[in-house]
């Protein structure tokens, strides 16, 4: 297979990624090789709730918003991926249907990695079980994380560390100042927040 074409931001945002650039030269390459671009306008459905995985996917430019229904139908935004984030392996790995939705948040480019290339790494390149054992282990640490402020902190303090994220994931300096590159209505922000 070709590696698939990408901006010169994007690709750097790929390789650049906190999980994926501790991968070593050889399984980098072999993902790339494996992989397809998307390119998503916003709000793009990705991933339905309930549906069967297909793909596994890294975020290269834009974000993913991933979020539920609530009993009363309302929309619910959980988190959003950003660039350098890569996601849908866990649906490929215990066979179950998605547990959540997903859609593009603004322009987004994917990596996408169809379900038999996936099995296909898996087999030749043992190094990405581990891998994405450590990714699960880092999202369950920050699923706790998320869990024990929404029990323990007040609301102010959950919108600063917030914000302190957002600037972290989606922020460029501008002067003096860091401005958040993510556009998020005040409804999405206290979805989040778990204040809604």
């Amino acid at each position: 297979m070709n590696t698939p074409v990408l901006t010169i931001d994007e690709r750097h945002n790929i390789e650049t990624g906190a999980w994926f650039s501790k991968l070593s030269a050889a399984l980098r390459q072999a993902i790339l090789e494996r992989s397809s671009v998307r390119r998503l306008p916003d709000g793009t459905p990705m991933a339905s709730r309930g549906t069967a995985a297909e793909e596994w996917c890294g975020v290269a430019r834009g974000a993913v918003r991933i979020s539920t229904v609530s009993l009363s139908g309302k929309q619910v935004t959980l988190t959003y991926a950003e660039p350098g984030t890569w996601f849908g392996d866990i649906a490929l790995f215990d066979g179950l249907p998605r547990t959540h939705d997903a859609d593009a948040h603004g322009p987004t480019t994917l990596l996408s990695v169809r379900k038999p290339d996936f099995k296909e790494l898996l087999t030749q390149h043992v190094e990405l079980y581990d891998a994405l054992l450590r990714l699960n282990c880092r999202r369950l640490r920050l699923m706790f994380d998320q869990f024990e402020d929404l029990n323990t902190r007040p609301l102010q303090a959950r919108l600063a560390k917030q914000i302190l994220l957002l600037a972290k994931s989606y922020g460029s300096v501008h002067g003096d100042e860091i401005r958040i590159g993510l556009a998020l209505a005040q409804e999405d922000l206290a979805q989040l927040l778990g204040a809604s």
